[in-house]
């Protein structure tokens, strides 16, 4: 029987190995860029993002080396949301993963560059180092996708729109699979599309994506409200001090949890019909809603 935790553990170490190996050494040129880069990348949190990328390609048949370069560029995209999220400018968040964000360790001008260079890098990594064929073209394009207007980026300008106002539900739902989901979602598609798998098991990939992607926000909104603040590495209350909008500001802390284990399970419901191991990904559906971080 597959230890899940276990398998998950030991994708989360190789992931750091994996980030270490393409990150600048902070002692070359650029070094205090290179030093707020690796700052942020290498700061821990659950790397959920490469996790999925490893779980979904080896449900898929796929060697974990042919893994790396896709969970690394969409880890180093990650790293790079999160350092500008942080920004003055936009949540203006003075702590992440329990230290000092980038822009209070170093300084503004450095948070920004840094962000921008880890998001040059992403691409740097798939461009140099997936095959040279359709699908490594498609991966990109799909990544590209997920972090830029009609993604990530986009999702950040709706939630920036709605400090203050009263979204309903399905408003909610729309700015968080951009900001949120979108980069969770491709987390799952990128390895379909480099194992080449077929139109129906894709999207019942990509629908456990999705669900899986909003129950992860679900979550964090809950546990912005009812979490420690000593294990998240987050103020706790925040969303309500900069007033947005969130599902517990909305249905409330039980309904939430209620929205939550029903995307979980719809996640696991996509798996039923999909060829290989897929245990993993069912018990991280599962781990997604029960996280205490």
């Amino acid at each position: 029987m597959t230890d899940h935790a276990a398998a998950v553990a030991a994708w989360q170490e190789r992931c750091e190995q994996v980030l270490q190996h393409r990150l600048p050494a902070d002692s070359s040129e650029s070094a205090g860029l290179h030093r707020a880069m690796r700052y942020s990348a290498l700061a821990g949190g659950k790397r959920i993002r490469p996790v999925l990328v490893y779980a979904t390609g080896t449900a898929l048949g796929l060697a974990i080396e042919q893994l790396d370069p896709v969970a690394a560029a969409i880890e180093f995209i990650h790293a790079y949301s999160l350092i500008h999220d942080d920004l003055p400018a936009m949540d203006d968040d003075d702590l992440r993963r329990g230290r000092p964000s980038c822009h209070r360790a170093f300084d503004e001008a450095t948070a920004i560059l840094a962000g921008d260079a880890l998001q040059a890098l992403a691409f740097e990594v798939l461009a140099s180092e997936l095959p040279g064929s359709g699908s490594s073209l498609a991966i990109i394009h799909q990544i590209a996708h997920a972090c830029g207007s009609a993604g990530m980026a986009g999702g950040q300008a709706l939630d920036l729109e709605a400090v203050g106002r009263r979204l309903d539900e399905p408003m909610l739902r729309e700015m968080h699979r951009l900001k949120t989901g979108a980069l969770i979602r491709v987390s799952i598609t990128a390895p379909c599309l480099l194992a080449d798998t077929d139109p129906q098991t894709l999207s019942q990939l990509a629908n456990y994506g999705d669900c899986i992607g909003l129950a992860f926000q679900v979550h964090d909104d809950i546990l912005d409200v009812a979490g420690n603040s000593e294990l998240t590495g987050k103020h706790t209350l925040s969303d309500a001090a900069l007033e947005k909008p969130t599902f517990v500001s909305l249905l409330g802390l039980e309904e939430s949890r209620r929205r939550a284990a029903e995307l979980r399970d719809q996640a696991i419901i996509s798996l039923q019909d999909v060829a290989g191991e897929t245990g993993t990904l069912a018990w991280l559906a599962n781990y997604i809603v029960s996280r205490d971080r």
